[in-house]
């Protein structure tokens, strides 16, 4: 496995403070956690939103596919084909309701958050909208995120 980029653990780092700065109580934001979808799948996406009823102490490992609400992954130049095929269809088939793609973008290297929204009818999910420069969606809560923040971390 090829070394991470510092923009994988900085724009993390961006997300998740992003994230926890508006954050209803119902809610948590984890890092770097298992989730365990099925007997044979437990991905570790770099973020997920879980329910808060989900957090049972600081010795937990994992949680739930059920209890992800948002899952994203950094992409890196060798987990690309896996955060965009893979565990998109993983994440799907759990019913995580929304997942993040993020990438870094040319000419500026900032990153760049494609959302996603999994369709109740397909099964699949769709994009809603892909984000430059600041990050605002209403689901799945109010969330604004300055991503040329990014030069400050």
């Amino acid at each position: 496995m090829s070394p991470q980029r510092y923009f994988h653990f900085v724009t993390i780092d961006l997300l998740v403070t992003g994230l926890r700065s508006s954050v209803p109580p119902d809610l948590r934001v984890a890092r770097e956690m298992t989730v365990v979808l099925d007997s044979r799948n437990g991905p570790e996406p770099d973020i997920c939103v879980i329910k808060a009823a989900a957090k049972k102490g600081l010795r937990q490992t994992y949680f739930e596919g059920k209890d992800v609400v948002l899952a994203v992954e950094v992409i890196s130049p060798e987990s690309e084909a896996r955060d965009r095929l893979t565990k998109t269809h993983k994440y799907a088939a759990a019913g995580i309701r929304y997942y993040w793609v993020v990438e870094m973008a040319e000419p500026d290297d900032y990153p760049v958050v494609e959302v996603f929204e999994l369709s109740e009818k397909s099964g699949t999910y769709r994009s809603t909208g892909i984000h430059r420069d600041r990050l605002k969606v209403d689901k799945p809560y109010p969330i604004d995120i300055d991503l040329t923040a990014i030069d400050n971390l």
